[in-house]
């Protein structure tokens, strides 16, 4: 069964990085890349992006220009560490180049799979983090983590382990310092920036 109506994003703004083989699966090879998409505040989320080799030609990998991405969060856990930890990406289903600017809007219907954890920033900000499991085909799951603001975050905090929720926002990176046995090392982490949440009532 297909899951598409459940995990929809769709994201445009310039390929920032080569394409990287990375496996290979029933013949067909996948490839890594990075696409940076400029915030209304000018900054930039670099976000990872998986590709399948039928979907582009080496002719269409120009770093600096545009491509807009049609296709679905995904997420692993990678074991290669100490520690196993999350790894979230975009899977492009469709791919155009030279066309969009700066999009990037996701749509995801799963179910909240740990407490949400609401607080307060010290400036008084309310905040509320959630993760959730959207269905995959062939009985798979992704777990894709979510920050929610304001009166969301109020609203999301009293939500519970179980419900079953629709959420639409965006993609960002978020760097931020990891104590290690050297020191600190800067790391990355990506999560959906939540702008419109609800809960799907049952039948």
């Amino acid at each position: 069964m297909d899951n598409s109506e459940n995990n929809n994003i769709e994201i445009a703004g310039r390929i920032n990085s080569e394409f990287v083989f990375s496996h290979r699966i029933y013949g067909e090879g996948f490839y890594n890349f990075d696409i940076a998409v400029k915030r209304l505040s000018g900054s930039e989320d670099i976000i990872p992006v998986t590709v399948s080799e039928r979907l582009f030609d080496k002719n269409d990998i120009v770093i600096g220009n545009n491509i807009k991405i049609d296709g679905q969060v995904r997420s692993y856990n990678d074991f290669s560490g100490t520690k196993n930890h999350l790894v979230i990406s975009v899977f492009a289903r469709e791919m155009f180049y030279n066309v969009g600017e700066n999009e990037n809007n996701i749509e995801l219907n799963g179910f909240i799979c740990r407490k949400p954890v609401y607080r307060t920033t010290p400036m008084g900000r309310e905040i509320a983090d959630i993760l959730i499991a959207v269905n995959r085909a062939y009985n798979k799951s992704d777990y894709i983590p979510c920050i929610v603001w304001g009166r969301n975050a109020r609203y999301a905090g009293k939500l519970d382990v179980g419900d079953n929720i629709k959420i639409s926002g965006r993609i960002q990176s978020r760097k931020y310092q990891k104590k290690t046995d050297d020191g600190f090392k800067e790391k990355t982490a990506y999560e959906i920036s939540v702008s419109k949440i609800e809960r799907v009532q049952d039948n």
